[in-house]
């Protein structure tokens, strides 16, 4: 196995590309390893947070007509993007899809997707044996249960995939808050969606905007 140290193997987002797959109600009717609710807000934060840091995204749904349209939720923060709908289980059999994220010339391979252990799985182990730097969101992704997900977890990491989550991705790509180009729009992402985090950001702006009573001790 080839390990994941040093600074160079930190994700940076001029380097990135991601692939969301396959987000949609077909698969999120058997979703069982996630709340399925979270499944939605954690997808939908990746998208954010990649279109802050301008991130290349590829959209993608296999045969949309009968699993259904990619959650608005997704499709809504690029607007007019297309949709890449495949008859292809395995992402990566799908020359569309390939030659969309080798048209970024990126090598750091970002994926999420439903469901894990089939979607999201064959296209990492395809594309890590052809020398991508891969990287799976896990949270948001998800199983049909919950073993079936640690499982796939399992094989993607013997096979040499990177994980993470969303708000570690996030705070990897900032990487430094002096970096302020981005950081209005990723603290928009984390008050929407990253839940105590963001509540506590704006319980912090309010104090902050809160006079101290001139009789306080």
């Amino acid at each position: 196995m080839n390990f994941r140290n040093g600074l160079a193997s930190l994700l940076r987002p001029k380097d990135s590309v991601l692939v969301l797959i396959d987000h949609q109600p077909y698969q999120l009717a058997n979703l069982n390893s996630h709340d399925p609710q979270m499944v939605v807000n954690n997808a939908t934060a990746l998208a954010k947070a990649a279109k802050a840091f301008s991130v290349p995204t590829i959209l993608t749904s296999v045969i949309a007509d009968r699993g259904g349209l990619i959650f608005p939720q997704i499709t809504d923060v690029f607007p007019g993007q297309e949709v890449i709908d495949r008859t292809f289980i395995n992402t990566w059999e799908d020359k569309k899809v390939v030659d969309a994220v080798k048209s970024t010339g990126r090598k750091q391979l970002i994926i999420a997707g439903l469901w894990t252990e089939i979607c999201v799985a064959m296209p990492v182990i395809q594309a890590l044996g052809e020398g991508w730097d891969v990287t799976v969101i896990a949270d948001a992704s998800g199983a049909v249960s919950i073993e079936a997900h640690e499982v796939a977890i399992q094989r993607m990491i013997a096979a040499g995939a990177n994980m993470m989550t969303w708000l570690a991705l996030a705070a990897e790509w900032q990487r430094d808050w002096a970096r302020t180009e981005h950081a209005a729009e990723l603290t928009d992402v984390l008050k929407k969606h990253a839940a105590g985090s963001g509540i506590a950001y704006l319980w912090e702006q309010q104090l902050l905007n809160t006079p101290v009573p001139s009789n306080a001790g």
